[in-house]
This record gives structure tokens, sequence and C-alpha cells, in this order.
């Protein structure tokens, strides 16, 4: 008798659903990315108990016929695709026709869908169809699942809480939402609504029910483009940043995607304006040819294989970069009133003292272990509780891009919180009037009280001094009375030449010694301050890991030491016209706000929160 036999038609469904319905969050995206893919303009999601209990997904899309409406939940059915060439050129989110016959076969659903023309109504219980008739519904699709699990205990017991569950679904929610602007979205939770989008297409507006008022009001746009690919969006000004990696929002031909490369890519174009282990926040959509991307890679379809992606990430890199440096701002300090509290029994007021209180996030309430959630899934968002049903308000001041062609002078000086003098304009402003603690550079403007830290700003000065040197061949060398012994691999000795290719123009060249061996004679002048082997060491391994040799990160690096050791200390007395001096060396750097290590070299404090701290209104 064969050993070997083919699955049942459901037992391939519960399969596949393991794959591409891991948890409620998986059947909210793939019902979304199907309401999408029917040019729906708005999409209501409504979760009870994390959705572990029910989930109700309702659009207004284009809905199905009754044949389309039976055909949707057979295994690898889809409107999408229709010829192998199809499979080359996608521009849906969704082509597999896996994912209502995988639903189905884990929970139970119920399908309305009307298309204009008829309404029809399905129903499935554990992978077996129950009903299916004609109905009454308005024009779209909506989609109710409950019991998820149910009846695949090893799959239920790894759900966790319900608030921990409806944060992913809220994280997913977020998302979709940047991605798709000019789609309403509605999200609730247990019948209450705590997030929602207008559909306008403003992602400033989404940014600012996301994060708040000063990341809308901080968001840079972007735009650039190649010959294969066009991108834009936002990038968060520096001095806003988070803790983690997962605030970077990447969309390929609007389909949400996540990319280590791309991500680098854009940490790379903050580099110079972060400090260590600090994050930007992103928002980055990419429109590229259909045939230069497969989205075939795994069945949630959130790896894509991208061709010419070296060409990509230069164009994220550059274009961010250059938007930041000719938009960044100062960091400014702003106060946190806190209001004492007193005892009731001492002290008695006859009206209640108002004590402003941070409203946790549903996040924040069901989800306390923060490592675990960002090991666990990607992007964590903050969701906002306090929306308000069918009514969204935003700041007037949003309704202005941040495109500097677009902006308006008046509705710029109604934003409080807004710097008017950016870039090197803001210099030219400044009054020194003293030092603090023998180490920061006290000034006025127009705007109040300016703080610079002497050492910082000095180190971002001699820097980009070192850095300009340095970008010329180095042909100022010096013998070495005891050469430099490495110890090196076979596969660094065999690539000799092609290192010395990429090494020649910084002074650096390595001459074999044996099989086993390479030795350099002599070292450039700017390797003062540098540990030789130490750094020749990590040069090469970094090409022995990647057959190549990032120059420019190795050079910043050494650079940045450089620079630290040429600068004004801390704790050191300046003269009037030695701190006049650091404000002059600071109009002549390219990016003036950051030190080579990415930390603020001056913050500021408006007179307005001044004078409230001072109580002066």
């Amino acid at each position: 008798m064969s050993k070997i036999h083919v699955l049942s038609e459901h037992l391939t469904n519960m399969i596949a659903a393991g794959e591409v319905v891991e948890r409620p969050a998986g059947i909210v995206k793939e019902c979304v990315e199907n309401s999408i893919d029917a040019k729906a303009k708005t999409i209501e999601i409504e979760a009870f108990q994390g959705g572990i209990e029910r989930l109700i997904i309702t659009d207004d899309g284009i809905g199905m016929d009754k044949e389309d409406a039976h055909l949707a939940f057979m295994r690898h059915a889809t409107s999408k695709m229709h010829s192998e060439e199809d499979l080359f050129n996608i521009h849906t989110m969704g082509f597999r026709g896996e994912a209502l016959p995988s639903i189905a076969s884990v929970a139970k659903v119920e399908l309305n869908t009307n298309d204009s023309n008829e309404s029809t109504l399905i129903r499935y219980s554990y992978g077996e169809l129950i009903c299916e008739e004609s109905s009454s519904c308005p024009r779209g699709t909506k989609i109710d699942i409950s019991g998820l699990f149910v009846k695949t205990p090893a799959r239920f017991k790894h759900l966790k809480s319900p608030s921990y569950e409806f944060s992913v679904i809220a994280d997913i929610v977020n998302k979709m939402a940047l991605s798709h602007p000019e789609i309403r979205f509605k999200l609730s939770h247990d019948g209450r609504v705590v997030f929602q989008t207008s559909g306008n297409g403003k992602i400033q507006e989404i940014l600012y029910q996301m994060y708040g008022r000063e990341v809308a009001e901080n968001a840079v746009y972007f735009e650039g483009k190649n010959d294969d690919f066009k991108i834009h969006g936002y990038a968060i000004q520096p001095k806003i940043n988070r803790a983690t990696k997962y605030f970077m929002y990447i969309t390929l031909n609007t389909r949400l995607i996540r990319s280590v490369p791309i991500q680098k890519a854009i940490l790379d174009a903050y580099s110079h304006f972060l400090p260590p282990n600090r994050f930007p926040i992103v928002v980055l959509q990419i429109e590229s040819d259909a045939q230069l991307v497969d989205v075939n890679v795994h069945p949630n379809k959130w790896e894509v294989r991208l061709s010419k992606q070296n060409d990509l990430l230069e164009l994220v890199k550059n274009t961010i970069r250059d938007s930041l440096s000719n938009s960044l701002q100062t960091v400014q300090i702003k106060p946190k009133v806190k209001t004492p509290i007193f005892e009731q029994e001492t002290l008695n007021f006859p009206y209640p003292i108002k004590n402003e209180r941070k409203t946790e996030s549903i996040i924040e309430k069901g989800f306390k272990k923060k490592e675990e959630y960002e090991k666990s899934y990607d992007y964590p968002i903050k969701t906002n509780p306090s929306i308000k049903e069918e009514k969204i308000e935003y700041p007037a001041e949003l309704e202005v891009l941040t495109k500097p062609e677009l902006q308006k002078e008046e509705s710029i000086e109604e934003i409080e919180s807004v710097e008017k003098a950016v870039g090197y304009e803001f210099f030219y402003h400044l009054k020194v009037i003293g030092q603090l603690k023998d180490s920061y550079i006290l000034c006025e403007n127009e705007e109040g009280l300016v703080i610079i830290d002497q050492h910082a700003a000095q180190e971002r000065y001699h820097y980009e001094m070192l850095q300009e040197t340095l970008n010329k061949p180095c042909n100022n060398l010096q013998p070495l009375m005891l050469p430099i012994q490495l110890d090196v691999s076979s596969n660094i000795m065999s690539q000799v030449n092609t290192i010395n290719e990429k090494t020649s123009f910084f002074g650096l060249e390595f001459e074999p010694f044996g099989n086993d061996q390479l030795i350099v004679r002599e070292i450039p002048l700017w390797f003062q301050d540098v540990h030789e082997e130490a750094f020749l060491y990590d040069l090469l391994d970094l090409f022995e890991k990647d057959n190549e040799i990032d120059m420019s990160k190795l050079r910043k690096h050494v650079l940045a030491t450089m620079a630290c050791h040429s600068s004004i200390r801390f704790n050191r007395s300046l003269t009037m016209d030695e701190m006049k001096q650091v404000i002059e060396d600071l109009k002549k750097c390219k990016q003036p706000y950051h030190c080579p290590h990415g930390r603020p070299t001056i913050i500021t404090m408006s007179d307005h929160d001044l004078r409230k701290e001072f109580e002066r209104g």
C-alpha cells in the first residue's frame, strides 16, 4: 500500500492558515488588502476581545456577485492573475487566493457582499459550508469572523491577551492608513472607536493622529527619482527620535514591506544627525515598475525581492540626507510643568487642582513588556483612544505642507513651537551673553534662550575641516621604522590588489609578506590619534565579510575621533572672543546642528516657555 497520499482540501487550507493567519492581526491584514484591491474608499474594522472573539471588516468596494463570492472560498481562486506572466507584474495587494479559504478553515465566517446588482450571503464553520443564499446589504463587502482557532487548540494557546492582540491589530491598521492615506480607515475595539482617518490623502494628519502635534509639525517632506524608482514621504526632524528601529514605515507600490537594506539606507541618511542607538521616524513610499519586484517570496507578503536594489538604496540615502540638511532645526526645550501634590488634610483648595496625566495607549495598558513586544512583532505604534466617532479635527497649520515652496509665512507664524530661523540664518541672530559651568555658551535671539555645547560645536567644525582634507587623494605619508604586520586569511591574501585599489586613495597600501601576512610600510598623516593595527584589521574584516570596504564609514569614525581630540574641552573658561569664534566656526559647517556622533550642538528655549515657567502668561 502506498505511503504517500494527497492531502484533503480542508487540511491544505489549515496548513495555509498557519502561514497567513498567525493571529487576528493576520486576518485583518488579509481582509483589508482585499478591500483595497476592491477599490474601497472606506474600510471599517471592528474587533472584540482583541479580535479573538470576533472581527468584522466592512468596505464600500466593488463587491462580488454570487458566483465570485462562492469561488472566493476555493483554494487558489483569484481574480488577480490569469497567466504566468502576471506573477511577475503584480499590481494588487493579494494574488494567491489563499486568504478566505485559510480563514474559513480555522473560524466561523459570514460573508455579505453586493456588487450593485445582487447581494449574497455565505456562511462557513471551520471549513464546512453552512449556507449560501441571497441577502440584502449595501454595495461592498462585509466579513464577520468569530471563534478563531477554537477547534485548533494548538494555535489558540499561542494567542496572547486580548489587549496585546488588539495592539498588533492597531499597529497593522496604522501602517495601512499611512500607506493608503486616500482611504478612510476606522478602527474600533469592543464598540469604542480608537483610530480614524479622514481619507483626504494627507500623511501629516495621520502622523498627527499617531504621534501628536510635535511629530506632525516636524515632518520634512522629501521626494526624489532616478531611472527606475520614485520616492517620496516624510522624514521627522532628528531632534525627535526613538529607541528602536520600528518607526521606519516603508511601502513599495503601496504595499507595506520589511526591508533591512532599505532601513539601513535610511539610518545612513540620518547617521550625521542622530546620537548612537537612537532611531528616526520616517514614512517612505517607493514607486517602481512592478516587473522589478518579486512579491512572491513569502505567503505573508511582507518580504520582497528587488531588482536594481543598490540604485534604490543610494536614492533613498541621498534624498533623505539632503532634505534633512536643508531643513534642520535646533532642539527646543519644552518644560513639563508638574503640579505639586499636597495632602488634603493640610491644605483645602476651593477648586480642584488640574493635573495633566498621560493617557496610556491600548498598547501601553495591555502589554507592559516592551522588549517582548518589539521582539515578537515589528512596528509598535501608539493608538489614540480619545478619538470621537465621525469627528476628526486637526490643527489648521497641518494644511501647510513642509515643502518650502508651498508654505505660507502667515500660517507658519501661527505655529507657536516651530522655530522661525532654520539653517544658517539661525546663527546670524545670536548674541553671546555668557558661559555656564565653563562648558556651555549662552546666547539670546528673538525667540529666547540659546545654549551651545562648546565641545560638540567644535567637534563638528573640526570634523568638517578634516573631512574636506580627506576628500582629496592622500599624498602625505609617514614611513614607519617598523612596518605593521597583519595576520590574514587566504581569502584576503588572494585579493590584495583589489583591496589596494580601494584604499590607495586614502594613503593605505598593503604588501604581501609570506603566505599569511600583510605589511604596511607607511601610514597617512590623518592616522594620528588612531590605533593603527586595530583600524587595519577592522578594514580587512569588512572586506572579508562583504567583499567590499566601506571606507566612508571607517573614515567617519576616524574623523570623529580626531575631531574630538582637537576640540575645546568641557570645563574650560572661554573669553567673549573665543565664544564668538565658536559661533563663527559653526556658520562655516554644512551641518552645524549635530556633532559627528549625532548629539545636538545647540538647544533652545523660547521666551514664551520661559514666561510660562515664571507665571508671566
